[in-house]
């Protein structure tokens, strides 16, 4: 008769209940658990019926004490932003036909908050980790990346401990400038965040955005406008508001995230402005709601999908023994819709 989780009584089951289930040494389970070299296809399946039979989950600690926990660490800033999550999409498949399973948890805005999420995260020895957006100093991570496996995003500058993915945000906003110049706009106006303290070239994307806005418009001999509030729909509207309420309003409103601006439209829409005919506006990563057609957002694809998966493919690679740092840039591409004319 096969055992069943229910037939089970409450105690954990163990390696050696796989085993004797199996009809294998103790070690064969371990090997097909470990995802070892040499276990033949036969094995591998006596042993995974086992271990389905009996519900068997391998104690975290045990296998971290014997080399792996096959556990992979994500700290993303917070659960509520539309990008982030389409970067674990992309971890989560890469992921999936592989023996690791990834651990998230959301940092929050604050450095010290987001330094002790990762902290808890290692205290679990994860085998490796994915940092999205952090907002500390470079040494603390740079320390990090010389005791772990870890791969930063969205952070510029690069490393010598860890790998980093970052999009080419000065290029994204130059090709969105020109994109707006192009349809005769002059009195375009960006809306920012704060740099939270931190330095070129060690900086969050946000900070070359800004860069590449600010050079593109003198390029075109124009005057950069900038107003610096939050990448949020509420930091968005504040803006737009604040942009609109002028004697003479921009005609366009280039917004550094899509969930920014979602509240550039927000606001127009208030204010009875018609988009694109009275106000165009633009946003910046090209999430899924930037793609719905009552909205059709014009923004700039940097492809949170291969961000992520990319991601999870460097960190395995430095799990398996790569120590040479990898600084991957990710081409950004216009994607002109139905908010700009």
């Amino acid at each position: 008769m096969v055992s069943t989780p229910d037939s089970q009584d409450a105690r954990r089951v163990t390696i050696q209940d796989v085993a004797r289930e199996a009809g294998v040494s103790v070690s064969a389970v371990s090997k097909v658990v470990r995802d070892a070299y040499g276990v033949s296809d036969g094995m591998r399946e006596k042993v995974t019926a086992a271990i389905d039979a009996l519900g068997y989950r391998p104690h975290t600690g045990a296998r971290a004490m014997r080399g792996r926990s096959y556990t992979v660490g994500v700290m993303l800033i917070e659960l509520s932003s539309p990008f982030q999550p389409q970067i674990i999409d992309g971890i989560t498949a890469e992921l999936e036909p592989t023996p690791f399973q990834e651990i998230l948890i959301a940092g929050g805005p604050s450095p010290e908050r987001q330094k002790r999420s990762i902290e808890a995260l290692v205290d679990r020895q994860v085998d490796g980790l994915i940092v999205i957006a952090p907002w500390m100093e470079q040494a603390w991570l740079e320390k990090l990346g010389a005791t772990l496996p870890t791969v930063v995003l969205a952070r510029h500058g690069g490393s010598g401990t860890f790998d980093t993915i970052v999009d080419d945000d000065f290029e994204g906003a130059r090709l969105m400038v020109d994109h707006l110049v192009a349809l005769g706009h002059r009195r375009i106006v960006h809306t920012s965040q704060p740099s939270g303290g931190l330095e070129r070239p060690y900086v969050l994307s946000h900070t070359p955005r800004l860069d590449g806005y600010e050079e593109t418009m003198r390029r075109h001999g124009l005057e950069p406008d900038v107003i610096v509030t939050s990448y949020s729909e509420e930091g968005g509207y504040e803006a737009a508001r604040q942009a609109l309420a002028r004697p003479v309003p921009p005609t366009a409103i280039f917004a550094g995230a899509d969930i920014a601006a979602l509240g550039v439209l927000r606001a127009a829409e208030e204010l009875g402005l018609r988009v694109p005919e009275d106000l165009s506006v633009a946003g910046y990563d090209n999430i899924y709601m930037s793609t719905i057609g009552r909205i059709s957002l014009t923004t700039i694809d940097q492809s949170a999908q291969l961000t992520g998966s990319r991601s999870a493919r460097l960190l395995l690679e430095r799990i398996d023994g790569r120590t040479r740092p990898v600084n991957y840039l990710i081409a950004p591409r216009l994607m002109a819709r139905g908010t700009t004319a």
